[in-house]
């Protein structure tokens, strides 16, 4: 899966979650959740969504690491199956 694709998808999860935003809007190092205005259960539902679509569980552990849309699509594409 390529970067763009993850990104599609990610973009979509988004939209889910907080369906006014506009994601394509995002830089790729703002802070996706206060950009958004994405709350603690939306983000969880964002990273449920994620893991349905790309077959990626988040571990609690990793949730501080997902921050930016660089970070939150690098870590996808490290572990999302082909």
């Amino acid at each position: 899966m390529t970067e763009a694709e993850i990104k599609e998808t990610v973009f979509k999860a988004l939209k889910r979650v907080a369906p006014e935003a506009k994601p394509e809007t995002l830089g790729p190092d703002q802070d996706v959740r206060q950009t958004l205005d994405i709350d603690s259960y939306d983000f969880l539902m964002f990273l449920l969504s994620l893991d349905e679509a790309l077959g990626v569980d988040v571990p609690e552990a990793d949730y501080g690491l997902l921050i930016s849309l660089t970070d939150i699509t690098r870590y996808l594409a490290a572990r999302v199956r082909a």
